[in-house]
């Protein structure tokens, strides 16, 4: 059985070339963005990205707009925003906000049979709640840059189903809603919708006092201009390898009694030693906040939402069950190893048993190398928004804004009781 054995070594390193080559998954795709995005090179991210989706024009959406494809939409459109070409940033979160499942919504038994065996990366991309009120709330942004009170509206009607939909499941009021109920109140208060301004600002929570420092309607001739920064970039999810004992010591509380003592079990015979799963990459802090004027006076900025946090919030609801379902993989793997080396034991036929092996080992290499822990999230959204509203006399005003070494300059003609947005998103 010498020679067997070293075959078994050879298949195993084959196998572990595979996952040290594949496991980046998503996030592996999308390193090159995340560089260009750190160098300020915003329009070479855009380019990558319309490499991923295999499409020529930046406009251009992929055949196939599910999954994987949604998501990348969904980052496009993110650095579009970044660019300030809101209107064509805005088609592309629409794109994505019909394509991209939420809660497991279009559950399939092949998704779960994908998941169990391989690896949660075979699934259909669920989108946490932050990542589906996030992107209602920038698209809302997106239309008040330009000056649709009416796409805003919608946006804000849009976030509101959604929030209740995830309010029904969990009974958690979403922290991503206190910005957002701000943005939305501040597109319906400059519709003339007092009252329905009124209902979102309550809803604003902690930012809550500073939409009420501004009338709920415009008196005179003042008119007002609402400034919106966001800077860095939330935690992308990253591949890990761990020992199955310390995956055991995280996972234990989410398996089942007889799963936790088969894994307990093959893991003292050796049979089960490394877990693949996701994880959170290192949050960077921010250096120093953002900055905004309004014709040469400071714009008081204050932090809408940290975006961070409520990542690493909703991961921790979620990463012991990750950590299970990773475990149970590779239980599964090992346990259909052994029944296909039981199968083919036999003392009279060697052969037999050593074919038996070979086919043990292929298949535990051959799902072992498809393991590729889910690294996908929505990677461009900021790690901060920050807001602040200035209250203006009628005419051209300058605004600038600065956030991590990139700046926005833009005048702006606020008419006679009237309003204008300006907003910056670094992702760097």
């Amino acid at each position: 059985m010498g020679f067997w054995s070293r075959f078994a070594c050879f298949l195993f390193t084959i196998a572990a070339l595979a996952w040290s080559t594949g496991c980046g998954g998503y996030s592996g795709r999308t390193e090159k963005v995340r560089s260009a995005l750190d160098h300020g090179k915003h329009d070479e991210a855009l380019g990558l990205l319309n490499q991923e989706l295999e499409v020529k024009a930046d406009g251009e959406l992929p055949e196939k707009l599910h999954s994987d494809n949604a998501l990348l939409v969904l980052e496009r459109g993110a650095v579009k925003q970044s660019l300030a070409r809101f209107d064509e940033s805005k088609k592309d979160y629409q794109a994505a906000d019909k394509a991209l499942d939420v809660l497991d919504l279009s559950h399939n038994a092949s998704d779960e049979v994908g998941r169990w065996l391989l690896s949660d990366s075979a699934g259909r991309y669920k989108s946490p709640p932050h990542e589906k009120i996030l992107l209602n709330v920038l698209n809302m942004l997106n239309y008040l840059e330009t000056n649709d009170l009416s796409g805003a509206r919608v946006e804000a009607r849009r976030m509101v189903v959604m929030s209740r939909f995830l309010s029904d499941k969990s009974r958690d009021k979403h922290m991503s809603l206190g910005l957002g109920s701000m943005l939305a109140g501040f597109a319906f208060e400059k519709s003339g919708d007092t009252e329905e301004a009124k209902r979102f600002y309550a809803d604003g929570d902690r930012i809550a006092s500073l939409s009420c420092s501004a009338p709920a309607g415009l008196e005179g001739d003042e008119g007002e201009i609402l400034i919106v920064i966001g800077d860095g970039r939330v935690p992308h999810r990253v591949a890990k390898h761990v020992p199955i004992g310390e995956a055991l010591v995280r996972a234990a509380p989410y398996l089942a009694p007889d799963d936790r003592a088969q894994a307990t079990k093959l893991a003292a015979q050796g049979l089960v030693t490394w877990v693949n799963f996701p994880t959170l990459a290192h949050a960077a802090p921010l250096p120093q906040p953002p900055f905004a004027s309004v014709d040469g006076q400071t714009a008081p900025l204050e932090v809408g939402l940290d975006v961070t946090k409520v990542v690493h919030a909703e991961w921790k609801k979620i990463e012991g069950e990750v950590m299970a379902a990773a475990t149970a993989r590779a239980v599964t793997r090992a346990i259909i190893g052994k029944s296909i080396e039981a199968a083919t034991e036999s003392k009279k036929n060697k052969s037999l048993e050593a074919a038996g092996l070979i086919v043990s080992l292929f298949v535990q290499v051959a799902m072992t190398a498809a393991d590729t822990p889910d690294t996908r999230s929505w990677e461009t959204l900021p790690s901060r928004l920050s807001v602040a509203r200035m209250r203006v006399a009628p005419g051209v005003h300058e605004v600038k804004l600065e956030a991590r070494g990139m700046k926005r300059v833009q005048r702006v003609t606020v008419p006679k009781g009237g309003w204008a947005a300006v907003s910056l998103l670094t992702l760097r």
